[in-house]
Formats: C-alpha cells, sequence, structure tokens
C-alpha cells in the first residue's frame, strides 16, 4: 500500500513538474519601464518590442490574457528582447532618447478613450494594440497594429531579431513569411 502511494505521488509530481517549473521561473514578460530600458541598454543593448495598449482596448486585454502568457512567448521575449508596456492614454510624461513626451490633453477621470500621448505618435502608432520594435540602437524597426496570437507574434519577434537588417527589401520580409513555420504552442 506504501508504495503505491509513493507511485501516486509521483506520477502526480511528474504530471506537476512543468507547472510549477514554469512558476518558479517567474512566468511572466519582464516588462521594463523607459528609464529601466535606457538603463538596460548601456549595459547589454538588445531588441525592443514595446506593447503599446489602452485601458479600454478589447483586443489589448486578449493580448495580454492570451499572448503574453505564453510560456513559449515569455521565453523568447524575456532571452531576445526587453519589452516595455506603454498605455498610450497615460498622463504621465515619459522622457525617451533625450525628449520628454506628455499627454496634454489627458481628462482625470474620464471614462473611456482619453488624450493621446505624444510618445505613441512619434513611433507612429495609430490603432490598439500596437507592438513598436526597435533595433539594439532603440531606432524604429516598425510598429505592427493589432492583435497577435503566440503564433503571429512568433513571426515578428524571429524575424526582426534574427533575419532583419536595415535596408531590408520586401522580398527578404515575402520570403521569410513563406518559409516561416511556427514553434510556439
Amino acid at each position: 500500500m506504501l508504495m503505491r502511494t509513493f507511485s501516486i505521488l509521483g506520477l502526480v509530481a511528474m504530471l506537476f513538474a512543468p507547472v510549477s517549473q514554469t512558476l518558479a521561473q517567474g512566468a511572466e514578460i519582464n516588462w521594463l519601464s523607459f528609464e529601466e530600458l535606457e538603463a538596460a541598454q548601456q549595459e547589454e543593448p538588445r531588441k525592443v518590442m514595446i506593447d503599446v495598449y489602452t485601458k479600454w482596448c478589447g483586443p489589448c486585454k486578449m493580448m495580454m490574457r492570451n499572448t503574453f502568457t505564453n510560456a513559449d512567448v515569455i521565453a523568447y521575449l524575456n532571452t531576445n528582447f526587453y519589452a516595455v508596456k506603454f498605455n498610450a492614454e497615460s498622463p504621465e510624461d515619459v522622457t525617451w532618447d533625450g525628449k520628454t513626451y506628455s499627454n496634454p490633453n489627458y481628462v482625470q477621470g474620464k471614462p473611456g478613450r482619453n488624450g493621446v500621448h505624444h510618445l505613441s505618435r512619434k513611433f507612429g502608432v495609430n490603432a490598439y494594440p500596437t507592438l513598436v520594435y526597435l533595433d539594439e540602437n532603440s531606432e524604429m524597426i516598425a510598429p505592427v497594429s493589432g492583435y497577435k496570437s503566440p503564433q503571429q507574434i512568433e513571426l515578428y519577434l524571429r524575424f526582426f531579431n534574427d533575419a532583419w537588417f536595415k535596408g531590408m527589401e520586401q522580398a527578404i520580409w515575402d520570403d521569410f513569411q513563406k518559409g516561416f513555420t511556427s514553434t510556439f504552442k
């Protein structure tokens, strides 16, 4: 009877080991502020993904729930990119690249849509969510609008991390897309 109990406990431990291992590793994206990003770039330059969202945006909430909790997305982002989460309607001033950006049309307590932060305009954001990708020198690669599933975001993460270079031609992107097979679950 005692041996059977240990066997059952061993089976349960094996089944839950991946879950507990993921939880032990933190299992979340290491979101940085813009100030933390600039400091991190000084120490170890990496490409950057900025999630530009709003509080009222349904697809933004879905990405947070479905994409940014995916173990493959978390592992890839934390290993290869710096990630910043930025509310495009934030009332807070943000200093980026030596310049301070604000949201002068923000109205405290206003429900729903609010003023648009000038930093989101600098990044070319005109829809939510938008993922803004920067290179290791914090130069714009591209803003990519719309909800992305884990498999859809993988295409962009891998392309911008592995295959992208300055002066890229459309044919390179087209070839990459055609040959791409997602590995994220």
